[in-house]
């Protein structure tokens, strides 16, 4: 598993993603057992990003399935889920602080 991890991470970063974070949710409640997030440059980086990873992962990975927006791309490869998504939408979002409280065992305290 780690080395799927380290290969989807690399592609990303050769890329030009930024801010990449790989989020462990084995242990919890979860549908997945990763959670990955990136920063696309912008949109068409976005759906750029897409196709290296597509490319770069093709021999490897099934992409079970693809949801585009331009500004948010998720990946699912069953047991890992990749968020590719402009820095607006990673801001707006805010998806570290809800996979690092599910991570840390957080989940469901009142903020």
């Amino acid at each position: 598993m780690q080395n799927r991890i380290e290969r989807i991470t690399t592609v990303l970063d050769t890329n030009k993603a930024e801010g990449i974070e790989v989020f462990d949710l084995r242990e919890k409640n979860y549908f997945v057992d990763y959670a990955i997030i990136a920063s696309s440059l912008g949109s068409r980086h976005t759906t750029a990003l897409l196709d290296h990873l597509k490319t770069g992962l093709k021999e490897e990975e099934t992409f079970n399935n693809v949801d585009e927006s331009g500004d948010w791309i998720v990946i699912d490869l069953g047991d890992i889920l990749i968020h590719i998504m402009t820095p607006e939408y990673r801001v707006k979002y805010d998806m570290e602080t809800f996979l690092s409280d599910l991570a840390n065992g957080k989940e469901g305290e009142a903020l």
